[in-house]
């Protein structure tokens, strides 16, 4: 609350009531500041939504989904450039 207050008085912000009871808020500049959206609208059952929606897609998610193959062994750099960077081409030394 204090932010707010600090901003309107010492940062130039305006604030209007309009005639319908509303607030109307202005930056410094003078351009309104928008009303925040809604929130969206959450189906009634969303879980059994997105698992009939990964379903249709063939996608399979359980508890291992987001599990790393990583064992913490040392970053191979020159393999992982060769396999990211589509431009990069393995040379034989010379």
């Amino acid at each position: 609350m204090r932010r707010h207050h600090r901003a309107v008085h010492e940062e130039g912000y305006q604030l209007e009531r309009l005639p319908d009871g509303e607030l109307r808020f202005r930056r410094p500049n003078g351009w309104i500041v928008p009303d925040v959206p809604p929130p969206p609208k959450v189906p009634d059952k969303p879980v059994e939504l997105l698992r009939t929606l990964n379903d249709a897609e063939g996608l399979i998610l359980n508890r291992h989904t987001a599990t790393p193959g990583w064992l913490g062994e040392r970053l191979n750099v020159a393999y992982a450039i060769d396999v990211l960077h589509p431009l990069a081409i393995r040379r034989p030394a010379p």
